[in-house]
């Protein structure tokens, strides 16, 4: 198994899935939030779902979700985990308990923005660091802003974790380095204009995490 696997988020065309998968990702995320630009509806993700392989892992990425769109997506998706964002760990440990691993994002932009983590430690399965966006920002990620890798230096991560936040084909080899992670998470850094994912660009940040 590769040192450093790699999670392409906010797919949303037959095009750019295959590229990710013929890439080599081992995560493909669909994003449920009308906000965002790669809002999917439960109905829109069923064909795309079809084209993902048993290999790789299908994630639902939300925003302090119902109950009843959860259910929709999963069902649509066949989503094999739920990605939470700003989404208390009470409601965390909710949605985990009907049935699908979660992961708990934590925005990140000082080191005791990290402690956060410790209250995700009996909630949730996997916990993504992303960098911090501005309070009055329309979405909590997606928007290729990073935080400061090193302030993860000697901290004791309660759950497996990823890495998000202004990843690109660029730098994700030194931060895959200087963290230690062993899962990457990427969305805007691999967009020719948001929402719009490049297949070339995706080729290129595979090519990236498969030589870390």
């Amino acid at each position: 198994m590769p040192r450093v696997t790699a999670k392409i988020c906010g797919l949303s065309t037959p095009q750019t899935l295959d590229a990710a998968i013929a890439g080599g990702t081992s995560h493909v995320g669909f994003v449920f939030f009308p906000p965002s630009p790669r809002n999917l509806s439960p109905d829109q993700v069923g064909g795309l779902a079809a084209r993902v392989p048993a290999h790789v892992s299908k994630v639902g990425v939300f925003v302090n979700p119902d109950d009843a769109l959860v259910d929709a997506a999963i069902a649509a998706g066949r989503l094999d985990a739920i990605q939470l964002h700003k989404t208390a760990p009470e409601r965390v440990a909710a949605i985990r308990a009907r049935g699908a691993p979660v992961w708990a994002a934590v925005p990140v932009k000082t080191r005791a923005d990290l402690d956060a983590a410790l209250n995700y430690r009996q909630a949730a399965d996997k916990i993504l660091y992303d960098a911090k966006t501005p309070e009055d920002a329309a979405v909590p990620g997606g928007m290729g802003l990073r935080f400061d890798w090193s302030l993860l230096d000697g901290f004791r991560h309660p759950l497996p974790w990823a890495l998000s936040g202004g990843l690109t084909p660029d730098n994700v080899a030194e931060a895959a380095s200087r963290t230690g992670a062993s899962l990457v998470d990427v969305s805007s850094g691999v967009e020719s204009t948001p929402g719009a994912k490049d297949v070339d660009k995706i080729a290129a940040f595979l090519k990236a995490v498969a030589q870390c």
